[in-house]
């Protein structure tokens, strides 16, 4: 389990692969609250082909320290990446995940190949009255808090014992790295800006998502110049509901050589 170190921070993270394989390395970023594992199944296709790096976010699974900003997080995943001597990449990023390589791509675009998002917007919006709620749910105790984001994260009819296991491991978070990951995703936006990013892009979407709503992925899609979606029957948590269906969008993407 390899870290590095950084500035109030130590960050784990997996390479895996050949070195010489097929294509530019795939850095994986989960979301918020999740960790590294939520990549176990992409991990597995991919690595025995190709180099595969994924990374737990400051205070995120097994790396500590924490962030307040997008920005914040996206230059880690720039540090590792230069440590690693990897210069040209694909970051494939989910919810929060998907919001870094957004600032990836527009940050430092000479060194993203193609980009994917996964539950991801550019800009979150919301009626008055959601608004509200959300602001209020932040007063909720800190337990009921997660749980009810996280339970509204999957589809219906999911299994509950395992969405109760993703609510104790989200629940392992410290609370500061919660919240102000919260807030940096509440303010994030981008939206204006993704027409600079010319890089082939892969929008993955549930559509079941209440989290991060489709309608407002679609918005997004019309902004960049050269975009691919794709709707999956799956809530906001499709790495975890529908894994396989994920990595065959990912796999007839990265290997499109149009």
């Amino acid at each position: 389990m390899p870290q590095l170190a950084l500035d109030g921070a130590a960050l784990t993270y997996d390479d895996e692969g050949p070195r010489d394989g097929d294509g530019v390395p795939l850095v994986f970023i989960h979301g918020w609250t999740a960790n590294r594992h939520r990549w176990d199944h992409q991990m597995a296709h991919f690595a025995p082909k190709r180099r595969v790096i994924r990374l737990d976010l400051r205070g995120h699974g097994e790396s500590d320290g924490s962030a307040r900003t997008i920005e914040e997080l996206a230059a880690d995943v720039i540090v590792l990446l230069d440590q690693l001597k990897v210069e040209r990449f694909i970051p494939v990023g989910h919810s929060m995940g998907g919001m870094i390589a957004q600032t990836l791509a527009l940050g430092h675009p000479e060194r993203v190949e193609r980009l994917v998002l996964v539950n991801s917007i550019s800009r979150m919006t919301y009626s008055r009255g959601r608004g509200l709620l959300m602001a209020a749910s932040t007063l909720a105790p800190f337990k009921l808090f997660v749980a009810a984001n996280i339970q509204r994260a999957f589809s219906p009819g999911y299994p509950r014992e395992e969405i109760r296991e993703c609510i104790r491991a989200s629940s392992a978070t410290p609370r500061e790295v919660v919240m102000t990951c919260y807030a940096a995703m509440r303010t994030f936006d981008v939206l204006d800006r993704v027409g600079e990013i010319r890089t082939p892009t892969l929008l993955v979407h549930g559509y079941h998502d209440i989290q991060l709503p489709v309608a407002q992925m679609l918005r997004m899609a019309k902004a960049y110049p050269d975009a691919l979606v794709r709707i999956v029957d799956a809530g906001h948590e499709l790495p975890v509901e529908k894994p396989a269906e994920l990595t065959a969008a990912l796999e007839s993407f990265v290997t499109d050589r149009a």
